[in-house]
Formats: C-alpha cells, structure tokens, sequence
C-alpha cells in the first residue's frame, strides 16, 4: 500500500508520495507505477507521479514521471505542488527552498498568508537556446539580441498546417508557435505529431499561443508524454522567453499567461520566474 497526496496546480494534476524515508534503489520500480496510478479510470488520475525524496544538494528532491511512464526533467507546476507540500506536512518551515531536479536545483519562495501556501514563485533559471541543448535540429536560425545568440526555428508542415516554431529549453525541450484562435485549434490532431517529429531528438513539448496584448498571451500545450494538460509552467516560462525574443510582447517585467487551468505570472530577467498557485485536493492509500 502506498500513502499519497493528490495535488494540482492549475489543473496539472500529479499524485505525491513521500519516499523521504526510503533510497533511490527502493523505488526504481517507480516508472510503471507511474503508469498504473496516473490512469484516470483503474488507478487514482493525474498527469504523472511525483515522488519528493532526500537530497544532498538541496533542500528537497523532486523525481517526476509522466502519465505514459516515462521520467521528466522538470516540471513547473509540479514543482509549486512540491513545495506546497513540504511546508503543509510540516517537513519544513522555511518560506525559502531548494529542489533538485533533473533540470538542476531550483529555488522557490513561498507567498504564506494564514499560515498557508497562497502561492509560490519558482526561479525557473535561465533559458536555454542552444540548439544541441534543447535538443533540436533546427531549420533557420535568428539573431537576437539574447547574450548576441542566436534563436532556433523548425518549420514543419503537419498534415494541412504549415508551423514555424521557435525552440527554447527551461531544462525540458519546448516548440512554440502561434495560432490564430487557442481556442478553437486541435491541440491533440497536431500536438502529437510534433511531439515526436525527427526533429526534436528527445521528443518536445508542444505550445500553441495566441497573442491578446503586449504582456497577455493564451496558451495551450501538448506536453510530451502526458497529451493535452490544462497547464504546463516550463511551457508558459518558455512561451514567454520565445515570444520576448521574436518581439511579438513587450519585456516589460511581467506576463500573464491564460491557460485552460488559470493563470500564471511570468517574470524574465536573466532568470525566468514563475509565480502561480498549488492545491491540496485529497489524500488515500493506493494498493498496488
């Protein structure tokens, strides 16, 4: 039987469990667990498995896996969750943190209102634009004005759609493109054809955008291996940085991104930060 903690954050949905008293070699198991407790009908629902685990760089360890199985660098809501829960259970009582993740340590601070986790801002580091560090294998490149780089573009025509995306990593590999109407675009006819397209080497996340103002931008995202999420924070870090580069919204200190969850706030200044909320939604025992 394995205690867990449902959380959310804008509708990112994962399944927490705390193996802070276990070692890595206890739960290398963890990847078709991962599978088995995420299904939406025979096990408990989510977007994937996080697992928050001892750590000797930091403060806490943030092990993710996907829906489909498969383990994940980093993840942006997941990680706000992550630190919503250690402060919750009484594992910390700092409102300043340090998670490691396969993405490197991020640094989170915790908005604590009534003693409770209002929101978090998470230093989400610096993008990453180099096309073999993404990965991706580009089409075009593009001057910017980003530390004299260079952007990199993969143009691809899917099915009945021609695409121009521009590649950004903030420690997992992003596609980002605009659309005319979020809204009514198929995510999952097109997502899932980019995701795994030849040109992203270790498959991509997928954001499809829309542009409302200079510092407002709706967004909806396919993320690699979990389909269509109603949120994804390394997205919405990534479709800001993407669209400051190409001059399509003002870098005027902070965006606001609609995602079909909620909102998020995103602030780019060498680093990205990402401020939004997490939630408690229930907890159980799963028998595995």
């Amino acid at each position: 039987m394995i205690e867990f903690t449902k959380m959310e954050g804008l509708g990112n949905d994962y399944v927490y469990v705390n193996c802070m008293q276990k070692s890595e070699q206890e739960i290398n198991y963890i990847s078709k667990l991962a599978s088995k407790i995420s299904d939406r009908h025979f096990g408990v629902g989510s977007d994937g498995l996080i697992l928050i685990c001892k750590s000797n760089v930091a403060d806490f360890k943030m092990i993710m896996y996907n829906q489909d199985g498969s383990q994940a660098e980093m993840c942006g809501n997941g990680i706000r969750c992550v630190g919503k829960y250690v402060y919750s259970k009484g594992l910390t009582n700092s409102k300043s943190l340090t998670i490691e993740t396969l993405a490197g340590v991020k640094t989170l601070d915790l908005n604590i209102e009534d003693n409770n986790v209002s929101s978090i801002t998470v230093n989400m580091g610096r993008p990453i634009l180099q096309e073999d560090l993404i990965p991706c294998v580009s089409d075009t490149k593009v001057t910017n004005n980003f530390n004299n780089g260079k952007i990199s573009h993969v143009k691809l025509q899917v099915l009945d759609k021609n695409f121009d995306f521009t590649c950004v990593s903030m420690g997992n590999p992003h596609a980002i493109t605009i659309v005319d109407n979020v809204d009514s675009f198929d995510v999952k006819k097109y997502g899932q054809i980019v995701e795994c397209d030849k040109h992203f080497p270790q498959k991509t996340n997928v954001e499809f955008i829309e542009i409302l103002d200079d510092s407002t931008i709706k967004m909806r995202v396919w993320e690699r291996g979990a389909g269509e999420t109603l949120a994804c924070g390394t997205g919405a870090s990534a479709a800001v940085v993407a669209c400051i580069l190409n001059n399509l919204i003002k870098d005027n200190g902070q965006t606001k991104i609609k995602l079909l969850g909620g909102e998020l706030n995103i602030k780019w200044d060498e680093f990205v930060y990402m401020t939004g909320p997490a939630n408690i939604v229930f907890e159980g025992v799963y028998n595995d």
